[in-house]
């Protein structure tokens, strides 16, 4: 017998996509990396982007020409010491991210340095189980000086030399006293940065009204303005407890499908032309911009004698006013000739048909009653 020769399996890839593409490793803000199969791709840049805490991201000169993948722990430069992160993009995507960033100059990339060790990945360790006994005694040092903040989260550097305390607050704070404070309790370089309420929510997670987890704490990387314009546009009403979010500002969402509302509702009639008909003046009442479809009132108030058309039927009943004519309702089957109904003559065909139907259902009861007689006598 001949031996059948073994074909090689592709371990992760399947169909053209691979899976270190679409896997989130536990990390906020994944990016999909669609060039992630392409040959060559790697080896386009040496710049690597690298995931820390939460939404907090940064980009790396890969210099030693180490084969990094996504979801690799590194240790990069930090300033001062090394920090520890996790690889979550590589290959050209990684310039594109890079403009997003908005980096000032070029000394803001540093370096990776190696893969994370054993040795790096203890202190890495014993740094995070102490971030949050040190946020709790952080907020009663400030607290005890009087400041108008809200420390948020604290985050320590990979080496345990530098923590980063974000904290919230609506004036300007003078934290010098703080950062006194903080450093003799602590004993480690200290470092506050201010966020807004939409980055307090990202970095602390959560789900959303939706169900889903928030957008700024999985995919979300930049915070555009959110106006109520925008719901406006999409005939939402302005309750201001459902169009606020987790953050307690307006919702992210509101601007997803804003740009289809407006490009739809340039299709739609305008709201305050009054459409005219032989029997009846209409005012519009609602739409439904997606669907292309209004729905006109003869009451100007209140709803009256509702009748739902489409847009762009509406606007021929404008463009016949414009012109003098009216229609006999705003409804088409209605405007049409009514078509000539045809008599039925019952006595046509075999009236024997009901014969038949009797019959059946006569020799379906006599085998029930049968079935029914056995099963008592059993």
């Amino acid at each position: 017998m001949e031996k059948t020769k073994e074909i090689p399996v592709k371990v992760g890839c399947d169909r053209g996509l691979c899976h270190q593409a679409v896997g989130r490793q536990d990390r906020q803000l994944n990016t999909y990396d669609w060039l992630a199969d392409v040959p060559g791709n790697v080896d386009s840049t040496d710049l690597v982007e690298v995931q820390f805490k939460h939404t907090r991201k940064g980009y790396y000169h890969n210099v030693n020409h180490l084969e990094l993948k996504k979801g690799d722990v590194v240790a990069v430069e930090a300033s001062p010491g090394h920090d520890i992160g996790v690889v979550t993009l590589t290959g050209r995507l990684v310039n594109l991210q890079l403009k997003k960033a908005n980096l000032k100059s070029a000394d803001d990339i540093k370096r990776i340095y190696r893969i994370a060790r054993t040795t790096d990945l203890d202190k890495f360790r014993e740094a995070k189980a102490r971030e949050h006994s040190t946020m709790i005694e952080s907020r009663k040092i400030a607290k005890g000086l009087g400041l108008e903040m809200k420390i948020g989260d604290v985050e320590y550097q990979g080496d345990g030399n530098k923590a980063i305390f974000y904290y919230i607050a609506d004036g300007r704070v003078d934290f010098r006293q703080l950062i006194k404070d903080l450093a003799a309790a602590f004993h480690v370089r200290i470092e506050m940065k201010q966020i807004g309420a939409r980055q307090e929510a990202g970095r602390i997670g959560g789900t959303g009204p939706c169900g889903r987890e928030l957008c700024c704490a999985t995919w979300m990387k930049n915070f555009n303005s959110v106006s109520t314009g925008a719901a406006r546009f999409q005939d939402i009403s302005l309750n201001p407890q459902k169009l606020a979010g987790m953050c307690a500002k307006l919702k992210c969402c509101l601007n997803y499908e804003v740009d289809d509302y407006i490009e739809a509702g340039k299709k739609m009639p305008n709201k305050d032309v009054v459409l005219q008909t032989q029997d009846n003046d209409y005012y519009l009442f609602k739409t439904d911009i997606l669907a292309g479809l209004v729905t006109y009132s003869t009451d100007k108030n209140i709803a009256a004698n509702l009748e739902t058309i489409t847009a762009a039927h509406a606007r021929e009943v404008i463009e016949m006013n414009r012109r003098g004519e009216k229609p006999l309702t705003l409804q088409i089957e209605s405007n049409k000739p009514a078509p000539t109904r045809q008599s039925i003559d019952l006595t046509d065909g075999d009236i024997s048909r009901f014969d038949k139907a009797k019959k059946k259902k006569k020799k379906k009861d006599k085998r029930r009653e049968g079935a029914k007689r056995e099963s008592e006598k059993e």
